[in-house]
């Protein structure tokens, strides 16, 4: 039997073989193939990545094609759907197989579900036992599910196989944008990233994932009002010089108006940062704050402020770009505006974000590494990162007080910071206890509800709470 494939135009487009696979169950042969990046779209810089065993797009990547496919889908009028795949057994039959045949397996798992994309393509994997495609309504799900199930028995030494369990999420709502789609199913997929790498199932889960996406969208389009409307207010929380009692500068905190001035606003950033729009909050917070900066003297060292600007914002182009751009239109600000990168473990690499980091610091900007101390990377962080100032993490501030051991290791860390002439702010110091640990392991700088909570009101400050704490020793 001869087979030609044509492309839209007629001639026949440039194929790499796949995988292939005969189901004894029906009788079925599949073939894969994979199109070129020429032919798919994927960025010739290189800008998409994949999974490598599986040759799916990885995470971050999956958001990008799936703007472009759901946005030529729409346009079609087809009926974009997005299907979320869960395999919880896929790991330990992974280690009942030889290497080879894990290698096929994943390989062979990867062109089923390109093989049932909109475009060949659009498909990722999510995690180590989730994936996801994006799909037409034509598109079989209980079929796709039932020909994995029956690869896997075929290739388990045991003869088992795997079950894999689904969740379908219509995508063609025409009332939403389809960027504002796009970021609600991103959100989705974090949570459904998250699970799987908790070890649950589709069917652990108590929400209808089709409800939840719904859900996730309307929080877009709520979140993208608040940035866009600029409901949101900065508060202010002093970093204190643990020497002289004297505030060095604030740290800018957000408030959002609908939640009320003291409520925390960490549910809505964390859902920023996995919905993929903490880029825009970031770039607007700098504005709220410039604007603050801006009514105040500008010859006075009174109000030097820290911005936050996540980790997941610094690999973002369009981020960088209005960030230059914002501060070239102020350049006043130099020397009274600090940035503060936070949530750093979300930073992959680490040479583009030093390549951010020293272009701020070249323009006169210090910069400050948040949450160091706390996880193992934070050594990495600080070898490939050039940075003014490290804060040093609340929890890992409460461990170092335990015993000696921790206090040994809290003093080394503060003087190696120092020898590599990095300053050190201790956060989290709500005691005079825990004020005069951090001092006697030789932090520069304090930061806690110790010196009062943030606010608005810098009179709140002055005096300072608690200043002859310092000012007595």
């Amino acid at each position: 039997m001869l087979i030609r494939l044509h492309g839209p135009n007629g001639n026949s487009p440039p194929l790499g073989f796949g995988a292939h696979s005969f189901h004894k169950r029906n009788g079925q042969f599949s073939i894969g193939f994979r199109l070129p990046s020429t032919v798919t779209g994927d960025d010739p810089k290189g800008e998409q990545t994949r999974d490598q065993a599986t040759d799916l797009y990885d995470f971050s990547s999956y958001e990008r094609a799936a703007v472009g496919r759901l946005r030529a889908m729409r346009k079609a009028g087809e009926d974009a759907k997005m299907t979320l795949l869960s395999m919880p057994e896929l790991s330990t039959l992974q280690e009942r197989m030889d290497p080879s045949a894990r290698d096929s397996l994943l390989s062979t798992v990867g062109t089923f579900l390109k093989a049932n994309s909109a475009d060949g393509q659009t498909a990722a994997r999510i995690g180590e036992t989730g994936f996801s495609l994006i799909h037409d309504g034509d598109t079989d799900i209980a079929e796709l599910e039932d020909e994995i199930a029956a690869f896997t028995r075929e290739v388990d030494p045991d003869g088992e196989g795997i079950e894999i369990e689904s969740a379908v999420v219509d995508a063609d709502d025409e009332t939403v944008s389809d960027e504002d789609m796009v970021k609600g199913l991103m959100f989705t997929l974090n949570q459904f990233q998250q699970s799987t790498d908790e070890g649950l199932s589709l069917k652990d889960l108590s929400s209808n994932f089709g409800d939840f996406a719904k859900a996730g969208v309307e929080r877009v389009q709520n979140f993208k009002h608040i940035v866009r409307t600029g409901a949101f207010d900065p508060a202010f929380h002093p970093i204190v010089n643990v020497k002289t009692g004297a505030i060095h500068h604030y740290e800018a905190l957000v408030r959002f108006r609908q939640l009320g001035k003291d409520a925390s606003p960490f549910q809505e950033i964390t859902f920023a940062e996995e919905a993929g729009l903490i880029h825009e909050f970031d770039i607007a917070m700098a504005r709220k704050v410039l604007t603050w900066l801006s009514s105040k003297p500008r010859n006075s060292d009174a109000y030097n402020v820290a911005v936050n600007v996540s980790g997941n914002s610094i690999g973002n182009l369009q981020y960088v770009d209005a960030l230059h751009r914002l501060l070239r239109e102020n350049d006043w600000a130099q020397g009274k505006l600090i940035f503060e990168i936070t949530e750093s473990a979300r930073m992959t690499d680490l040479e583009a974000a030093d390549r951010f980091i020293q272009s701020l610091r070249s323009e006169g900007y210090h910069v400050c590494l948040d949450d160091f101390g706390a996880g193992a990377a934070s050594f990495q962080y600080l070898s490939a990162l050039d940075v003014d100032v490290v804060k040093l993490d609340g929890s890992a501030v409460r461990n170092a007080q335990k015993n000696e051991k921790g206090r040994a290791f809290f003093s080394a860390l503060t003087e190696f910071c120092g020898r590599l002439g990095v300053e050190t702010v201790a956060e989290m110091i709500d005691s005079p206890q825990s004020l005069h640990f951090v001092t006697d392991c030789g932090v520069d700088f304090v930061q806690g509800f110790l010196f009062g909570k943030p606010t608005n009101d810098l009179k709140a400050f002055n005096p300072l709470p608690h200043k002859d704490l310092i000012t007595s020793r």
